[in-house]
């Protein structure tokens, strides 16, 4: 076996005929070759990527993608709640408090997300605006505990339609049939990266 391989590796390089036919195992004919067993909608798919790429190639950056559609959604945000005057993350921290019940600012910031100096800025001016209560813990003084007011549970709810719709159109463009899959993988992609960088994000625990 041996002795034939190397009959053959020398038949390569002497005969002509046999290194052309060697040269069709060079790179571009194996991709076309790979390209040619790729199920049509992967090569669909590989087509449009590449062309998107080609087109920039910032379109090849799922960094650069996700900051522009988080962009996309917040202007879609802002424009289904006008009139309520409330950020993406100021509403975020009210649905944790609204689910959570009364959080120590600490951990409110574990559960949504967010730096805990950005908390401690954002608590104090929903507030003023009678939409939180905070309190000190009986057990540590130090500890202090959030809570929505009535009047904060009370927006939270006339938020939830148009809060919806703004998660519906973020999406819309996306066939119905891809929508799901693509959150479930938006979901592995933040799970499978949670323990990166600094500002940590509590999971919730489920089956």
């Amino acid at each position: 076996m041996v002795k034939g391989y190397q009959a053959g590796l020398h038949l390569s390089a002497a005969d002509p005929s046999a290194a052309g036919h060697q040269d069709r195992w060079s790179t571009p004919h194996i991709r076309s070759t790979i390209a040619g067993i790729m199920p049509r909608s992967q090569r669909s798919v590989r087509a449009r990527l590449l062309a998107a790429r080609r087109r920039s190639p910032l379109l090849g950056r799922p960094g650069f993608l996700i900051r522009r559609l988080h962009q996309l959604h917040s202007a879609l945000f802002l424009e289904e709640t006008r009139g309520f005057d409330i950020t993406p993350v100021q509403y975020s921290l009210m649905t944790a408090l609204a689910v959570r019940g009364e959080l120590e600012q600490n951990s409110l910031a574990l559960e949504i997300g967010l730096e805990r100096t950005s908390v401690a800025e954002v608590v104090p001016r929903l507030q003023r605006r009678g939409l939180l209560a905070r309190r000190r813990s009986a057990e540590d003084g130090r500890v202090k505990l959030v809570r929505l007011t009535l009047k904060g549970r009370a927006l939270v709810r006339g938020m939830a339609r148009p809060v919806r719709r703004a998660h519906e159109r973020t999406i819309e463009r996306l066939p119905k049939s891809e929508r799901e899959r693509f959150l479930l993988q938006l979901i592995e992609l933040v799970e499978a990266n949670n323990d990166v960088g600094s500002v940590p994000f509590r999971l919730p625990q489920g089956t």
